[in-house]
């Protein structure tokens, strides 16, 4: 098994705690072989930012993604610059709010920030997304996420960022016959 994986948006959305997260899951809580690479735009906030992970059972002998089995975006630009890099057939999660797909193209969706402003931090978009990609993508357990995500955060925020985990986990259970 390998998967390539990409995670993107605008610079302080979190898609660099994302990634963390989830070669930290991949890694020590899952057993399997993680290599994460980060890019972002010189701005940094509000500038492109992607986080980029390759998951194998195996050592990984190139750690960069190449064509994305699973991408997932927070904003128009990070969908428009990396979709045509992905696979044609790869898992597309984004940010329904944020995100116009393209009508030829199959993505599942969440209002991340939504949901997020709902809990009374936007800045937890991103680890809702982290939820709904568990719950959809089926590539992590849930426990290998929950783990890294109280051994990433601070303290004080480990509540928030786990009700924002399971708010994403669960909008997909919620919505499952519409994915």
């Amino acid at each position: 098994m390998r998967k390539e994986i990409r995670l993107a948006g605008f610079g302080g959305q979190g898609i660099g705690l994302a990634g963390l997260i989830l070669g930290k899951a991949f890694s020590l809580y899952d057993d399997l072989e993680a290599v994460m690479t980060q890019a972002y735009g010189p701005e940094a906030r509000g500038g492109a930012s992607s986080t980029n992970l390759v998951v194998a059972d195996r050592p990984i002998d190139y750690p960069f993604v190449q064509e994305a089995d699973i991408l997932v975006t927070l904003s128009q630009e990070a969908y428009t610059r990396f979709r045509p890099e992905a696979k044609p057939d790869a898992l597309v999660i984004i940010d329904e709010d944020l995100v116009q797909p393209s009508s030829q193209d199959t993505c599942l969706g969440i209002p991340a920030t939504k949901l997020a402003e709902d809990l009374g931090r936007r800045i937890v978009a991103n680890v809702v997304m982290l939820g709904f990609f568990t719950a959809t993508a089926g590539v992590i357990k849930r426990e290998a996420v929950e783990k890294a995500i109280e051994s990433s955060v601070r303290s004080s925020v480990v509540e928030l960022n786990m009700k924002a985990f399971n708010t994403g986990f669960e909008y997909a259970h919620q919505t499952e016959g519409d994915l």
